[in-house]
């Protein structure tokens, strides 16, 4: 149930569910697609995970205002680290003196990963003494990761950003926004050894680059492998892999045990 919909006597009432918040963006998707696609699709999936599990969470809005200073160049309305970090302390926190005890960060833009697990071990420090509360971060396509590995065509380098998974559920859900094709790969898909960037491959290293470092387009991946029936095929398996792992979270109690 959206929480704009509770009326504030039944908050007590709704302190047993799990609270989900969406984390979007607003940044450039290369030549082909919206500045809004991460907040549109992070949205999309909460809300078919809203629609299966209504009485059992707790919707709050997609947060569109992500950290994207890797976008600038090419453009995004970003907020730097640490007050991105503070602003998801703060959300947690109102949501805990709500009553909240499960409380998800659903990711849906890479670039809120960094400042979203600082908030947490910030958060845990905060409220080490309340052992029953539980503050998780995800984002969908990890959760996804098998299901989005069997659906993709495209080779390893070509899901990454305003890519084949990406553009196809853009294809799906909002086609009159995305512009004709043929839309045109970018990024590192091409080189072999360490640089190859994938959003389902894990890198061993770490480092630091804006994006037209990395594209002269802003696009990392193959657009051109995307279509709708793919993108749609791409949203289900993220509802369902969300709808799942919220259930499974939903009954954690570890930190309360002797």
């Amino acid at each position: 149930m959206k929480i704009e919909h509770f009326r504030w006597p039944e908050l007590p009432e709704a302190a047993g569910r799990v609270f989900v918040v969406p984390l979007g963006s607003i940044e450039q998707h290369g030549p082909h697609l919206p500045l809004g696609t991460d907040s549109m699709i992070v949205s999309e999936v909460a809300q078919r995970v809203d629609a299966v599990l209504d009485a059992g969470v707790v919707m709050l809005p997609t947060m569109w205002l992500g950290h994207s200073p890797h976008h600038r160049r090419f453009g995004c309305v970003s907020l730097d680290l640490i007050p991105y970090v503070q602003m998801m302390q703060g959300i947690c926190r109102s949501l805990v003196a709500m009553g909240a005890r499960k409380v998800l960060l659903l990711n849906g833009h890479g670039g809120n990963d960094i400042p979203c697990k600082a908030a947490l071990r910030e958060l845990k420090s905060e409220f080490a003494a309340r052992r029953d509360l539980y503050i998780a971060y995800a984002t969908y396509w990890n959760l996804a990761a098998a299901e989005f590995t069997d659906i993709r065509t495209s080779p390893q380098g070509g899901m990454g950003h305003a890519c084949e998974m990406e553009t196809s559920v853009m294809l799906a859900v909002h086609p009159n926004l995305v512009a004709p094709g043929p839309h045109e790969g970018g990024g590192p898909y091409r080189e072999t050894g360490h640089r190859r960037i994938d959003m389902l491959a894990s890198q061993p290293y770490y480092i630091v680059n804006d994006f037209d470092e990395l594209s002269p387009n802003g696009v990392i991946g193959l657009p051109a492998y995307a279509d709708a029936e793919k993108g749609r095929r791409f949203l289900d398996a993220a509802a369902n892999a969300t709808v799942a792992f919220i259930r499974d979270f939903a009954a954690w109690n570890y930190q309360e045990r002797e």
